[in-house]
């Protein structure tokens, strides 16, 4: 009698996704366009409003409409791409990137282009966060270490770069283009960008998909709206009944979403934004303190593209110029980081939020005494000190806040460290900026700036008293 042996078969385990150095190269350039496009418009601003007849609300419009939308939906575009990959929402949000990026240079009208700027945003919010989840799926140890620390270092140099880009944009006036070429520059570089992640994103996903949470989704929304468009609408619109009740519902829709999602938390489900990660003392701490970071950078950009062209008299080239060598220093320093971070932990970002302090109280003199004659030369060395200092607290930070985020939730934990420096970004152009222009009237350009800048240099200091409480090393 013959006896057969039959052996089981064994599968190969799944090859875990990886991201390769092209790959990085690809959501790094693909993470620097919502954030170039968010400050590429303030030096193009004045520009727009002769060209289109557009008074000063519609042209604040044009910066919140695409910042609102950003906050409102990145949460659920983090969550949409665990649920249905990371990959196909990276590429779809891309592509819708580079449509609306068009139709913005290609707007008729006032109206339309606030559309556009919408409906960029929105599409915007779909590709970012598969950009962080794709970096935490798909690369382990120092390679994520490094991955997270070019990320923060793209997303600080983009936000200067965006507003120097701006002003050689507007001032070069390609093909007659005018402020339409800040838009339109973004179709080629998506172009590029679908090319390559084709062929070199991986796809992720999570390995424990949960469907959409509605409720959170809708209460998120209703929060965030409720305090950003007053705030960015209410100066300009004489603060009307409407922006006071809507600031009046902003802690009720917040509560309420906060029930909701502890609640579903509570019950084994997936909220939108479950409570139970901000157990993690990681990203709990370095959310608080993204937000005054955050918040005084988007200001300080807003103000000074303000001054210097409607104050100083400088034109959009030497208006960005002016910033350049923020983004110089910003760059070169944060190479270094995540060296100075293996040997001083995060005590990096307490000495960073000091030497950003020095700068801005460089700017402070500067600008009282030069006045109306500030621009490249009396500004270069505060700006200079602030882009160091600025270099060694946003890309540290951003690591500390997903540090010990588990893949599994990289979608929602991107989400939800995206949204709240958005919203941040947001509420610097709505507080600060409105706060500059309310003093002007009344008090000149030139104190409106200093009031201004040391407001900021307040916020700058809360940052370093803040990062006292970030843990000592990074996981």
């Amino acid at each position: 009698m013959t006896e057969t042996v039959t052996t089981p078969t064994v599968r190969s385990p799944a090859v875990a996704p990886s991201l390769g150095g092209l790959g990085l190269f690809t959501v790094l350039l693909a993470a620097a366009l919502p954030l170039v496009d968010f400050f590429i418009v303030n030096v193009a601003l004045p520009t727009i409003g002769r060209d289109l007849a557009a008074s000063e609300a519609v042209l604040e419009l044009v910066v919140a409409g695409y910042g609102v939308a950003y906050a409102v939906l990145l949460v659920l575009g983090g969550r949409l791409g665990d649920l249905f990959g990371r990959r196909r929402f990276f590429l779809g949000g891309m592509a819708a990137f580079g449509l609306t990026s068009l139709a913005c240079g290609l707007a008729p009208g006032a109206w339309s282009l606030v559309a556009a700027r919408v409906a960029q945003g929105a599409s915007a919010a779909a590709m970012l966060p598969q950009v962080l989840a794709t970096i935490q799926a798909a690369t382990t140890g120092p390679r994520r270490a490094k991955a997270m620390s070019l990320y923060g270092a793209t997303a600080g140099l983009s936000m200067v770069a965006g507003q120097i880009l701006g002003g050689v944009l507007v001032a070069a006036d390609i093909a007659g283009s005018g402020w339409r070429a800040v838009f339109l520059v973004n179709v080629p570089v998506v172009v590029l960008g679908l090319v390559l992640a084709a062929r070199v994103v991986p796809e992720t996903r999570s390995q424990r998909p949960e469907p959409v949470d509605g409720p959170g989704t809708v209460l998120l929304a209703l929060s965030l709206l409720a305090l950003l468009v007053p705030l960015t609408e209410g100066r300009a619109a004489g603060w009307p009944l409407w922006t006071w009740l809507s600031l009046a519902a902003f802690p009720v829709a917040a509560g309420l979403f906060y029930a909701v999602e502890r609640r579903a938390d509570r019950g084994g489900r997936t909220p939108l934004v479950p409570p139970s990660l901000f157990a993690l003392a990681s990203l709990r701490r370095g959310l608080v303190l993204m937000l005054p970071f955050s918040i005084g950078f988007s200001g300080f950009m807003f103000v000074i593209a303000v001054a210097l062209q409607g104050g100083a008299g400088l034109g959009p080239v030497p208006a960005g110029l002016a910033l350049a060598p923020m983004a110089v220093t910003f760059f070169f320093v944060s190479l270094a980081g995540p060296r100075l971070v293996a040997r001083y932990g995060t005590r990096v970002v307490t000495a960073g939020s000091l030497i950003q302090a020095v700068g801005v109280a460089l700017i402070v003199p500067a600008a009282w005494r030069d006045w109306p004659g500030l621009g490249f030369v009396e500004l270069l060395p505060g700006v200079a000190v602030a882009g160091a200092g600025q270099a060694l607290q946003l890309p540290v930070v951003m690591r500390i806040v997903l540090s010990e985020v588990p893949s599994v939730r990289a979608g929602v934990g991107s989400g939800v460290m995206v949204t709240t420096q958005q919203s941040a970004l947001a509420l610097g152009v709505a507080t600060l900026g409105t706060l500059f222009l309310s003093l002007v009237p009344g008090h000149g350009m030139r104190d409106a700036l200093v009031t201004t800048l040391l407001v900021q240099l307040a916020g700058v200091l809360l940052t370093g008293l803040l990062s006292l409480r970030l843990p000592r090393t990074i996981s």
